[in-house]
């Protein structure tokens, strides 16, 4: 037998903790910060970088003190300040997967083809992270290299 709960949430997107409460997304431009024995949304604060909404944040990864979550149907992660809902930076992972060949390989195999990148983890006593997609074919270990000009 399942427990069945039910959150304000329009739908469920992203999910991390701080230790303290839920961090989600539910496909908007809020972060929600939940309380993990009630599930009520203590707080929301919107995801913003330059003065611009950032939408469809998703598979959410809590990265020292920071959330990061990659941008359904984009190559990218967010890096966000959890109280505040600025974004930070972001990692351009443009190209990590061979997508042509992903998609050959899978369709010699009759599989589906890769979709969406929608993967993080990360190991904090090991201080490795790693990401990954739907379908995708492998996990990649990345270190994250900062990129002087770089902007999205």
């Amino acid at each position: 037998a399942g427990l069945d709960f039910k959150t304000p949430l329009k739908d469920g997107w992203g999910l991390a903790t701080d230790g303290e409460v839920l961090i989600a997304t539910d496909s908007g431009h809020d972060l929600f910060h939940i309380d993990p024995t009630n599930f009520e949304i203590r707080r929301s604060v919107p995801i913003m970088d330059g003065g611009r909404a950032v939408d469809m944040v998703n598979e959410l990864e809590m990265i020292d003190g920071e959330i990061w979550g990659n941008v359904f149907g984009k190559e990218c992660i967010a890096r966000i300040d959890p109280s505040t809902g600025v974004v930070r930076g972001w990692v351009d992972l443009t190209g990590i997967l061979d997508r042509h060949k992903a998609s050959a390989d899978a369709a010699a195999k009759g599989l589906e083809p890769p979709d969406v990148l929608n993967g993080i983890a990360w190991d904090p006593e090991g201080r490795r992270l790693f990401v990954t997609g739907k379908l995708w074919p492998r996990l990649f270990e990345i270190e994250v290299v900062p990129h002087p000009t770089l902007t999205l």
